[in-house]
């Protein structure tokens, strides 16, 4: 971006963590939402640079790390099907299900296949029509209108071979969750600026309100994150909650019509499953009945087993208790050592935003 530069300018970091310093009276806890702001917190060094008066507490706004175990092993159970051909994004291939990861099913024969988009996977269904074709579709609100048009012209072109997996999650009820727990220590949050970008700002004054909370909506740059830290702490030494959005140049109160439009055409609301944080009444999308034919939950049913081999979001693995915010990933004994990104035992050391992965890589 030929205007990136300003927004990973020195002077200005500097100066707005001087502001934070004088404005913080008293310490205040502000979760990042979203594991690209962790990356980019930790990557630079921000979370250390600020006043010891404000602790960042780590989200569970990463897609990878919040799919459940569930999902993967009924991911697994469709590769190893001999008709199909199973698409996913690279990331997904070496988070753990509850006995194997998708790199394992594939080193055990299924038909595994990297794609960059989900329409790669819509033009496989369409050269290989003896096939049938699955498509792992997760992600937050930012990955929802690429899915929903791959749907719309799988259906348009009559690809009755192509399939979804969906675990579309949404993060208002997630932001609702970790507020309604008790063990929160929550003060404040900071928005994913992506998300609003296609969402808008609209479902945040609500929960504002109720929790009495600031939401501030911020980018991904240095400058970004320091200044939407700056605004969620004025608000909290004047006592004031609502929504403030310090990414304008991207988002807008409304969002993205078209982009909504077709989410809604294609989606309708569900309650969903994520891992580390159980079950959320309507977090998540699953296919609308007018495209139910290509979902891939329909099309192979599934029934998790009750007793798994292993299952990362138990101890002594805590994961889980990084994706609400309750642990620093260092803090965990099996970081670094038995858990690294070459040999992850839990979804947030596998992704590159999750929080495990970005303090590994840091040498945190």
């Amino acid at each position: 971006m030929k205007h990136l530069g300003e927004f990973r300018d020195a002077h200005i970091t500097r100066r707005l963590l001087s502001d934070i310093g004088q404005l913080a009276t008293r310490p205040w806890s502000i979760m990042e939402v979203c594991g690209g702001q962790t990356h980019s917190l930790i990557h630079h060094g921000l979370d250390r640079l600020l006043p010891p008066t404000i602790e960042m507490i780590h989200g569970p706004g990463c897609p990878v790390c919040v799919t459940p175990t569930s999902y993967i092993d009924q991911a697994i159970a469709i590769a190893m099907r001999p008709e199909v051909i199973l698409c996913s994004f690279g990331d997904m291939l070496r988070v753990p299900g509850s006995q194997e990861s998708l790199l394992a099913a594939k080193a055990r024969g299924g038909d595994v296949r990297v794609v960059y988009s989900p329409l790669d996977a819509v033009r496989l269904a369409e050269t290989c029509p003896e096939r049938e074709i699955v498509f792992l579709a997760i992600g937050f609100e930012t990955t929802a209108p690429a899915n929903a048009m791959a749907v719309k012209l799988a259906h348009h072109r009559g690809l009755g071979n192509f399939s979804m997996l969906v675990s579309q999650v949404l993060v208002p009820p997630a932001i609702e969750a970790i507020l309604r727990d008790p063990a929160s220590r929550v003060d404040a949050f900071l928005a994913a600026g992506h998300v609003a970008s296609v969402m808008g700002t609209g479902d945040y004054p609500e929960l504002a309100t109720r929790y009495g909370v600031p939401i501030v909506v911020t980018g991904f740059e240095p400058v970004d994150l320091l200044e939407g830290i700056r605004r969620t702490v004025v608000m909290l030494e004047e006592g004031r909650y609502g929504v403030e959005n310090a990414y304008s140049r991207a988002v807008t109160d409304d969002g993205n019509p078209v982009a909504k439009a077709t989410i809604h055409e294609v989606f309708q609301v569900c309650d969903q499953e994520w891992r580390g944080l159980g079950w959320i009444p309507h977090s998540g999308w699953e296919l609308a009945p007018a495209y139910a034919g290509h979902d891939a939950s329909l099309r192979y049913p599934f029934h998790a087993g009750t007793e798994p081999a292993s299952d990362p979001d138990i101890v002594p693995c805590r994961s889980g208790e990084v994706l609400r915010g309750l642990l620093k990933p260092c803090d965990c004994p099996l970081f670094g050592k038995e858990c690294t990104p070459q040999s992850p035992l839990g979804a947030t050391m596998v992704s590159s935003e999750g929080a495990c992965a970005a303090y590994f890589h840091a040498g945190r």
